[in-house]
């Protein structure tokens, strides 16, 4: 068993020292020989562990991985390819710093987008690609990427997806996982090449109309630029990504469905209902809150589209400082904090479709008290739903505030002044990046210590896996013999 988890991981780090090509082509692009050699030890290093480990396990028969099993497996995964993606950073000197270094890959591969860099401008076009690129591979699951290969290994693929991707319910499209995952990943694909086809149009430099649709797909929030997309200063560019990040809030299944011709699911899911309505609402308050700082009412409308799309699906992305706004549109921007993006999109926080669970539920007790004899159930999708998932979505409620009070706590013990520390607790949590004070869309996480930066990668990840997959080690019983 020890060996196939050993030689699963390494089959991961591979894919990930394979995906180095691409930095490393652009650092040759630019000239920037020092920054193309921090990519290459750790590359070779992890594609001849993969190699040997593949050459000596290959007549071996793969075990069944029971869900203890797998959940640990998702687990070392995100921290060794989290440690992976710190190579780079400290062997090029961009970021020499190993808590430093291990929470910006971290941050990245999580989707956070929440940095410790002041300044980015100044870093090597390869490293900084990479950054963005970070986004891309965990946006929809390193996990994922490597169960549409996992027949190479031999190993099953639905408990790993299972410990990884994100929504109270999971299920798979097609009969196979790995087929599922195939063609979650092409529609994914398809979606950047569209992307990084229109960015170009708009005025984006090749390079970076690449790496912002790697960080917009992925719902992530790092940047080539200093003042993130603001920096552009173009209604073009930031209405494509306004577009596709809202795009990417989405469940990537419902695409599926609509490219197999079953258009009409999607206009009868019950999240996806609630996400566009939560987008419009939110979207009209914020305008017209901020109409009073703004030339006209478009320029309003573009500012509060682009910062409510971007905190809703957690990318992070800023074209304005929300927290100089009036106070009702900054209200709106911190509720949008605990919802998030809808289950199975590559949108991090609480996730639309529990609040829309927690609703429907509130609803039935109310009726229950009027009507004590009566039997309710809960309807998502047109179809009744089962009382366990409202269980299991009153757990994780539980667990995701205990895990923000705890992150606040920790943050709080340096002395950082409590807003600023919850709001950070929440992004760390909800894989949001920006929060208000001294964590707000201009600043950035650096201030803070190594033990804290540190806590906040344990806690960036659990978010990104749900929280069970990375809670179950606190949890005594997971260590007991059955």
């Amino acid at each position: 068993m020890v060996f196939f988890v050993a030689k699963v991981i390494s089959f991961i780090l591979a894919i990930v020292a394979i995906s180095f090509i691409l930095p490393i082509i652009c650092g040759l692009y630019f000239g920037e020989i020092a920054a193309v050699n921090a990519f290459l030890p750790p590359m070779i290093f992890c594609l001849v562990l993969a190699s040997v480990l593949f050459a000596f396990g290959r007549k071996r028969k793969a075990p069944r991985f029971s869900a203890r099993a797998s959940y640990a497996m998702v687990a070392a995964a995100w921290f060794f390819v989290s440690l992976l993606g710190a190579v780079p950073f400290m062997l090029s000197g961009t970021i020499p710093d190993f808590a430093d270094a291990f929470f910006e890959s971290v941050s990245g591969f999580s989707t956070t987008g929440a940095t410790i860099l002041s300044e980015v401008e100044s870093l090597p076009h390869c490293i900084n690609l990479w950054r963005l690129q970070t986004h891309w591979l965990g946006g929809m699951g390193i996990v994922m990427l490597t169960v549409a290969l996992m027949p190479l290994l031999g190993v099953g693929g639905f408990q790993l997806i299972k410990a990884e991707t994100t929504g109270p319910e999971k299920g798979k499209m097609t009969p196979k996982m790995a087929v599922t995952a195939k063609i979650l990943w092409f529609i994914y694909l398809g979606m950047t090449v569209l992307e990084t086809i229109l960015l170009l149009i708009a005025g984006m430099p090749f390079w970076e109309a690449l790496a912002h649709s790697f960080a917009t797909l992925g719902t992530g929030g790092f940047s080539s630029r200093n003042a993130s997309i603001g920096a552009f200063n173009s209604p073009a560019i930031e209405w494509i990504c306004a577009v596709f990040m809202g795009l990417s809030g989405v469940n990537f299944s419902l695409y599926y469905m609509l490219l197999i011709g079953k258009g009409k699911s999607i206009l009868q899911n019950s999240e996806f209902k609630a996400y566009i309505l939560l987008l419009f609402v939110s979207t009209a308050i914020v305008t017209f809150s901020i109409l009073p700082l703004y030339a006209s009412f478009g320029q309003a409308l573009r500012y509060s589209v682009f910062q409510v799309v971007s905190i809703n699906t957690t990318t992070g992305f800023a074209t304005a400082d929300f927290t100089l706004w009036p106070p009702l549109a900054q209200l709106v921007i911190f509720m949008l904090f605990f919802v998030g993006g809808c289950s199975g999109s590559t949108g991090g926080g609480f996730k639309v479709v529990r609040w829309v669970i927690l609703g429907k539920q509130a609803h039935n007790e109310m009726k229950s008290l009027l009507h004590p004899h009566g039997v309710f159930t809960i309807r998502l999708d047109g179809r009744a739903g089962r009382k366990d998932v409202v269980f299991g979505v009153a757990a994780f409620t539980f667990l995701y505030l205990a895990t923000i009070v705890v992150t606040t706590f920790v943050a709080a013990l340096e002395g950082t002044e409590i807003f600023s520390a919850f709001t950070a607790a929440i992004s760390m949590v909800g894989n949001i990046g920006p929060g208000f004070g001294l964590v707000g869309p201009s600043q950035n996480y650096g201030f803070f210590t190594a033990p804290t930066k540190l806590w906040f990668c344990l806690a960036m990840i659990a978010g990104r896996l749900e929280l069970y997959t990375i809670v179950l080690f606190f949890f005594p019983g997971f260590y007991e013999k059955r």
